[in-house]
């Protein structure tokens, strides 16, 4: 019966007398009954179909259908439903479909429809039958009463969720299959039906009368002929995303956002077909271990992109998809299950389908994150109420580690970012390189979009698992060295730190390397950028540093404070000892690139290019390379060269190289040794067995460095600084504040050593300089500065054995009657009047006479020549035996010594009596003077008395 009356329209109750005036106006066909086909009358209905769906796309609606007509049709497309055969155009259009896609499928309870709507992309399809199963799912998309199975199955979901009593909304929306899909998602997210249909909805854009109508520009110009499963819609959404040069009118991109929101293909990869088929291998390789269907597939996906796993099409896909999910807190099943209560406890969301003004879909993440990673900052404490739960929390941080990486799925971001990212990021293009970008270029962001980014930075800061491309480059290193900080969820800036610290470590590659170097360059902008500082030294930078905000101003400014009260010997440290400690670590940080310390690098640049421009940065190599090239170098740098050296000579854990070289080292040797005192210790042992041959070479650099100023040995300046101005007045007056001396200061206190005027704590800091230039003739400056081409010519082989005995010294003193060079003769002069007063500042004699020492000087205290004169008493003493070697040592420095006080006499009555004093033959001279004077007082009383006669004669007369 119902064949009959289904075969002819005009036998169904009503319908004639409602739609007859639309059937003659849209010429559907005749209503009086001619010679036709007995089944053709269904094409009248096919007809009245084809136009209502057809007034859905339209904006214009030329020839409108009736409302009651309009109600008629889905009535007759509701009752036909339930069995294919009683649409007659679709069932005659589509017989030879069914018998060879659904030949098994029984007909009944919209299964044979299900069954054509599966197969409708498929090649063998007829365009016939695809364009009748299309009129009849865009009915279905207008009224979900039209799908008999879908009706049926969420009958009691519909009553339960009062899906249709809303009376507020517009005539016959409740009945709209979004409206559905929608109402019944948080109810029924998953259920079997509304899957179907969902990916009906996702794989044919032509089925939401929105997107048709609106994008139909964009359809036409970049996506046409892409129909099939899924491909326009994916086309449309690329657009949306901005990877093409063409843009999407906001009506089409909202259309496009409200699509997504009623298939929610984030419940369900497979319910985006485009998706499902592109990223099948992937997900089979690395996702296998998940539940086909479950939403934690994106996730998964999200994980490998960018990975060798992940293939180019299906990024592509990823990325439309997570664009749009982005936007919609709500579209991330898993987020919202876990973060539901707590987004309606602090963030006051509503319903699934319901939205807000106040709290709209996008604000909703922000407002989530901000409960996670922020209240600790407020300074006060946290009310348990305003933190997020453990779930809530892992999930917001999931969800920004797929946000970091690519801007456009972070939608604050881009929208206030989409003007610099053209101005200064438009060749950055490459994966992760755009927010880099923006970070570089910080200072030039307009205000909007800085203060995004500046928020970005901080949270990654506290949390750099977030930037999951820099923790995917960095995973050997951080297993190696960091996984006990590396495997907590949500850190606090201990595992960036810990990279850091091993950035120069074998299994940091240069993806990591760099990656950590450019965090490190950004933290300098902003003290916030840097969490641990920032939470250790908030309250300090507020007191003592505020309005400042560059890191590296907060860092001197706080490093200033506390050297400052360390001199002064301040009762109270005013920077708090948490913020010291950090302190340090921000310190020790800087000291490893030169780009990190601004002060440094800006005025240094164009040395850097001119003199290390094959030096990488990093591992203080470049810092380095400047200061071998010293002398080279521009006023300005050489300035902050020297400032620098002075620093860390000053603390030398702040030498990074000099740390880094001698770790072992310091291990090794002093590890009882406070920080500050590290080269000092490292200095005693150089000459250990056990010394590091690169280590060693490094001491030695920093003595060459540290002789050449008396400011770069803290030691020597705290000794000496009454002797200094004292005695070498005249040196200091021509001196500037950030350059060298030279070592003209410690040259003039040699020679003050050497006259024994020295105060005690000065002389033994000059007898220790004075024993090591001894035996490295580079630790002289004065000497290596007038003596370079006499070494060359008279001591070449000495020079190049780099024994550090003092045979270069030895060769110099040898040949002193050789030398040509005035300057370089008068400092070997001084060798030698130094090692009158210590017979350690001459270790070639003193290694000859060592055992003459022994027995015969082993009471008289070292210094002020006392061991020397033993030793000439010695000589002279004919009862003495001392060793040949020593015998012969001792006569040629007397030779020296003789031929020295004839070619540089004294040039006063001190030096005079210096020399006489210091002299071998001391008692000799001193009794000869001794008698001299008696001689002249006799002579003188004896003149007297004859004087005195005659005058006594001239009186008296």
């Amino acid at each position: 019966m119902t064949s009959i009356v289904f075969s002819d329209y005009r036998l169904i109750c009503g319908f004639m007398d409602k739609c007859k005036e639309d059937i003659n106006s849209l010429h559907c066909g005749s209503i009086n009954v001619g010679h036709k086909d007995v089944h053709s009358q269904g094409e009248v209905i096919a007809c009245l179909e084809k136009a209502l769906v057809r007034e859905a796309e339209q904006q214009n609606h030329v020839r409108p259908i009736r409302e009651e007509c309009q109600r008629a049709i889905l009535r007759v497309a509701e009752l036909s439903s339930d069995d294919f055969h009683l649409d007659r155009h679709l069932y005659f259009s589509c017989r030879d479909d069914r018998e060879r896609f659904c030949q098994n499928t029984q007909a009944g309870e919209g299964k044979v429809y299900k069954c054509l709507f599966n197969h409708k992309f498929e090649e063998a399809m007829s365009e016939k039958c695809r364009d009748a199963l299309t009129t009849r799912q865009k009915l279905i998309s207008q009224d979900y009463k039209v799908s008999y199975s879908l009706a049926k199955a969420c009958k009691m979901d519909l009553r339960k969720q009062r899906c249709s009593l809303d009376t507020n909304l517009p005539r016959a929306r409740e009945a709209r299959l979004s409206y559905l899909l929608l109402c019944l998602e948080a109810a029924v997210h998953r259920a079997g039906e509304m899957l179907d249909y969902r990916r009906m909805l996702m794989e044919d854009f032509s089925l939401s009368p929105e997107i048709v109508l609106h994008c139909r520009t964009e359809i036409e110009a970049h996506c046409s002929g892409l129909h099939r499963k899924g491909r326009t819609l994916h086309c449309l959404m690329r657009i949306g995303r901005g990877d093409r040069t063409a843009t999407v009118d906001g009506v089409c991109q909202s259309a496009l956002q409200s699509l997504i929101q009623s298939a929610d293909p984030g419940a369900d990869y497979r319910i985006d077909r485009a998706l499902n088929e592109a990223c099948e291998s992937v997900i089979q390789t690395a996702c296998k271990h998940i539940r086909s269907g479950d939403p934690m597939i994106l996730s998964c996906l999200m994980e490998h992109l960018y990975t060798e796993k992940m293939v180019e099409d299906c990024e592509h896909r990823l990325l439309e998809l997570q664009y749009f999910i982005s936007r919609d807190w709500k579209l991330d099943p898993v987020l919202y299950k876990k973060c539901q209560g707590d987004a309606a406890r602090l963030c006051h969301t509503h319903g699934w389908n319901e939205t807000s003004e106040l709290m709209p879909p996008g604000a909703v993440f922000s407002c989530l994150y901000r409960h996670a990673y922020r209240t600790e900052e407020q300074g006060r404490r946290v009310n348990p109420g305003e933190q997020l739960s453990r779930d809530c929390k892992v999930e917001v941080q999931r969800i920004l580690h797929q946000r970091a990486l690519d801007v456009k799925l972070d939608p604050e971001l881009q929208k206030r970012c989409m003007t610099d990212l053209g101005k200064w990021c438009s060749e950055k293009t490459d994966t992760g390189q755009e927010l880099e970008c923006l970070q570089d270029h910080l200072e030039d962001l307009v205000s909007a979009c800085r203060e995004v980014v500046g928020n970005l930075t901080e949270l990654e800061s506290e949390d750099v698992q977030i930037d999951a491309l820099l923790i995917r480059a960095c995973e050997p290193v951080s297993q190696a060295y960091c996984h006990d900080v590396a495997d907590i969820q949500i850190d606090t800036g201990d595992l960036m730190e810990c990279l850091v610290q091993n950035k120069h470590q074998k299994e940091m590659n240069d993806k990591c390397s760099v990656g950590v170097t450019h965090f490190q360059l950004v933290q300098m902008k902003d003290f916030r950028f840097s969490y641990k500082f920032k939470m250790a030294c908030k309250e300090d930078v507020l007191r003592l540093c505020p309005n400042i905000k560059k890191k590296v101003d907060v860092v001197i400014c706080l490093s200033t404070t506390v050297k400052n009260d360390t001199l002064q010997e301040a009762r109270e440290q005013r920077v708090s000892l948490k913020c010291r400690k950090q302190l340090r670590v921000e310190e020790l940080e800087m000291s490893e690139d030169i780009r990190l310390e601004p002060e440094l690098y800006d005025p240094c640049k164009s040395d850097i290019s001119r003199l290390c421009p094959n030096v990488a940065f990093g591992n203080a190599q470049m810092i380095e390379c400047l200061k071998e090239q010293k002398k080279q170098l521009s006023q300005r740098c050489h300035q902050r060269i020297f400032r620098l050296q002075e620093v860390e000579m000053t603390d030398p854990e702040l030498d990074y190289q000099l740390m880094r070289v001698c770790k072992q080292m310091i291990k090794r040797f002093c590890t009882d040794n406070d920080a500050r005192n590290v080269l000092q210790c490292l200095k005693q042992h150089k000459n250990s067995e056990l010394m590091d041959p690169k280590c060693k070479q490094m001491i030695t650099k920093r003595q060459i460095t540290q002789n050449t100023d008396y400011r770069l040995n803290p030691g020597l300046r705290k000794a000496c600084r009454a002797d200094i101005p004292k005695f070498c007045q005249p040196i200091l007056n021509k001196a500037s504040d950030d350059n060298e001396l030279e070592g003209e200061v410690i040259g003039c206190l040699k020679l003050k050593y050497a006259d024994q005027r020295l105060s005690s704590d000065c002389e033994d800091q000059i007898r220790v300089i004075l024993h090591e230039s001894a035996l490295d003739y580079r630790l002289d400056p004065q000497l290596q500065m007038h003596c370079t081409d006499e070494i060359s010519r008279l001591c070449a082989e000495e020079a190049a054995a780099q024994e550090q005995t003092g045979q270069v010294e030895e060769c110099l003193k040898v040949n002193l009657l050789k030398i040509k060079h005035e300057a370089c003769k008068k400092e070997v002069l001084n060798m030698l009047k130094e090692s009158k007063a210590d017979i350690f500042v001459d270790p070639v004699l003193h290694t000859a006479c060592a055992l003459d020492l022994k027995h015969h000087c082993a009471a008289i205290t070292p210094g002020r020549g006392r061991q020397m004169s033993c030793l000439m008493e010695a000589l002279q003493d004919k009862r003495v035996r001392l060793q040949p070697e020593c015998k012969k040592r001792l006569q040629d420095r007397i030779d020296m010594w003789s031929y020295a006080a004839k070619v540089a006499p004294a040039e006063g009555f001190s030096d005079l009596a210096v020399q006489v004093m210091t002299s071998p033959s001391k008692n000799y001279i001193l009794l000869m003077i001794a008698l001299s004077v008696c001689v002249l007082f006799l002579v003188g009383l004896l003149c007297g008395r004859i004087t005195k006669q005659v005058t006594r004669e001239l009186k008296n007369r």
